[in-house]
């Protein structure tokens, strides 16, 4: 599991200790309605969250980071968590998320993370494309899926929810 620093921001995988934390973002209104709906308790959901992270990042090689302040704001806060993860309903392909603390939004601090997580994906994972989906509605995250040289593919369904579908294949990214 790897911790990336960028100018702004320190991604480092989530551990126990964060789970209240990372509770509060993940469960608050205007972050919740744009995720997957969750039951029970909002502190044993985090933790198993985290614990799901972590599976990803020791089956996969890669998985959401949580995403810390390193300037600007509250410095070591953490605001939001964000990376790589797959996805079996899609075949097993890689999906790139995010999701911040409405405090971190208009910051661009999404763009900052998907670069980084693009750039793990294409170059050290070496995936051949990366994919995004959001509800429709979303326009703030379609408009850091498009700066992100992401382009939009199709509609689809996961978890009862119908999204959008974006996508980048490595060689448009290595062109950039």
């Amino acid at each position: 599991m790897d911790t990336v620093v960028t100018p702004r921001l320190i991604l480092r995988p989530l551990v126990e200790d964060d789970a209240a934390a990372y509770a509060e973002i993940r469960y608050h209104p205007e972050v919740a309605r744009w995720l997957p709906p969750a039951q029970g308790d909002p502190l044993e959901n985090a933790a198993r969250t985290i614990a799901y992270f972590a599976q990803c990042w020791a089956a996969d090689g890669h998985g959401p980071w949580g995403v810390f302040l390193k300037s600007g704001g509250e410095p070591g806060a953490l605001i939001g968590h964000g990376g790589l993860r797959v996805i079996p309903e899609f075949d097993g392909q890689t999906e790139i998320l995010y999701a911040l603390h409405p405090a971190g939004w208009g910051k661009g601090y999404a763009t900052e993370l998907g670069q980084v997580a693009l750039r793990y994906g294409f170059e050290r994972r070496g995936l051949a494309s990366i994919f995004a989906i959001t509800k429709p509605d979303n326009h703030a995250s379609q408009a850091v899926m498009k700066r992100l040289g992401m382009s939009y593919r199709k509609r689809v369904v996961y978890k009862g929810i119908e999204a959008v579908w974006f996508e980048l294949e490595r060689e448009s990214f290595l062109a950039r």
